[in-house]
């Protein structure tokens, strides 16, 4: 694994994707069919069907076959419920799943006193356990609408912010750093970034270090 750099001015700032960088594969989907039961997913999958194979034939983008997929599964759903789910999730499917490359990566990122940032397209509703169970300093990533009050909060299924994918990662960053380190933002910072996908790209574009697949990247 290469090393630090141990000449990086200001503050710096290790960014990593969660699905397929930090894990072995796609998280989002498992959690859904282990909250719905894997009958009731499979019944999701062919209503949502048609979004879902437009978005593999590049017809619609991303946000478009999610947001119907999330609607499928999400909508009316209370928190209670849906902690429910991450709770089950966490202890059934998530062990074993980390990538140990991309574990020493941030093990040695926070030792060095680094601020650790998770950045990812999957949802608010268990990634918030995830980043605090495994010490990020913050987390950027798709939040959820929710409506009502205390015990009757439940998820509308509809995305209260843009899915924070490709472009979008970019600008979660950049408005996360803006708020943490002031006027200069991430141009006042060193900024290693973690990624995997082509939706990773332009924040791995931003980094002073970037690594793709476990592999130093220059983009």
């Amino acid at each position: 694994m290469p090393e630090l750099s141990a000449q990086d001015a200001g503050p710096v700032v290790a960014a990593f994707d969660f699905d397929g960088t930090l894990t072995r594969r796609d998280t989002f989907t498992v959690f859904l069919a282990r909250g719905l039961g894997w009958p009731r997913f499979v019944w999701a999958l062919l209503r949502c069907s048609p979004w879902l194979v437009a978005y593999a034939l590049r017809i619609v983008p991303n946000n478009i076959a999610k947001g119907k997929l999330m609607q499928a599964t999400l909508a009316g759903r209370s928190l209670a419920e849906i902690d429910g789910w991450a709770a089950q999730w966490l202890a059934k499917d998530f062990p074993g799943q980390l990538r140990e490359d991309a574990m020493a990566h941030l093990a040695r990122h926070r030792e060095a006193g680094h601020c650790c940032v998770m950045v990812s397209a999957s949802p608010d509703i268990y990634l918030k356990q995830v980043a605090r169970q495994l010490g990020f300093d913050a987390l950027l990533c798709t939040e959820m609408e929710v409506t009502g009050e205390a015990e009757a909060r439940r998820l509308t299924g509809r995305m209260r912010t843009p899915n924070c994918h490709g472009e979008q990662k970019v600008v979660r960053l950049r408005d996360w750093a803006a708020g943490r380190f002031g006027a200069a933002g991430l141009e006042g910072v060193t900024l290693y970034a973690y990624g995997d996908t082509s939706g990773d790209k332009p924040m791995l574009r931003l980094a002073r270090y970037a690594w793709y697949r476990g592999e130093p990247w220059t983009g």
